[in-house]
């Protein structure tokens, strides 16, 4: 089994109770030989979107919002 983890932040605390969750798991799925090996994925590390950021990606697809937020001088922050 492998544990892909976005930071070492995550990996540290999930290590607080990997015991309780891997004694809980393996007799859950009644399999005590599962071998666990652990990665770091940055693919897993996701930017927290602004309103600024989603509205730009509705003015890609809608181009006339861009004219919309100009005219009205929308607060997007």
């Amino acid at each position: 089994m492998e544990i892909l983890y976005p930071s070492d932040l995550v990996k540290t605390e999930f290590e607080k109770i990997q015991a309780q969750f891997f004694n809980h798991f393996k007799r859950k799925v009644n399999n005590y030989k599962i071998e666990v090996s652990y990665r770091e994925d940055k693919k897993l590390i996701k930017k927290q979107e602004t309103k600024r950021d989603i509205f730009q990606k509705y003015v890609e697809i809608n181009p006339v919002l861009k004219d919309l937020d100009e005219l009205m001088k929308l607060d997007l922050s």
